[in-house]
């Protein structure tokens, strides 16, 4: 007895459909499990922001940041001050309406495997004093990376 058309499509189309899942399944997230996370003393942001901040780059990490493993993470009042300065004149804070008491810039340090990321990157090499600028739309309202670099 033979099979109808269909049945064959259907079930090539089943495959397809199963290996897709497996593939986004084994996606490699960026590791952050062993990352040394420091926050530095602030007179603008209490150790609860800063800290929510640092999750906040900590989830993008682990979300675009694949093949690559996050050893350190902090912050430098100093150095965010001035970045955060830089940002708001020439980055994308002198257009996204965003104040200045709103945004925290993150610096880290992480190592990239052979694979060089998402091909970006540097394979087998390390990127220091990484740049994460995190904003938020108000006091109370969570962080979000909006940008990151050098």
């Amino acid at each position: 007895m033979n099979k109808p058309a269909s049945y064959g499509i259907a079930a090539l189309a089943a495959l397809c459909l199963a290996l897709a899942l497996s593939f986004t399944a084994c996606a490699v997230a960026g590791k952050t499990a062993a990352a040394t996370v420091t926050i530095g003393e602030s007179a603008h942001f209490t150790e609860e922001e800063i800290r929510a901040a640092a999750d906040a780059v900590i989830s993008k990490f682990r979300e675009k940041f694949s093949g690559c493993e996050l050893t350190d993470l902090w912050y430098d009042e100093a150095y965010a001050q001035a970045r955060t300065e830089g940002y708001m004149r020439h980055g994308r804070g002198s257009i996204n309406g965003v104040a200045a008491e709103n945004v925290i810039v993150l610096l880290s340090n992480y190592t990239v495997d052979a694979s060089g990321g998402d091909g970006s990157l540097n394979p087998n090499s390390t990127y220091t004093d990484w740049n994460w600028i995190v904003i938020r739309d108000g006091k109370t309202e969570p962080w979000r990376v909006d940008d990151w670099g050098y």
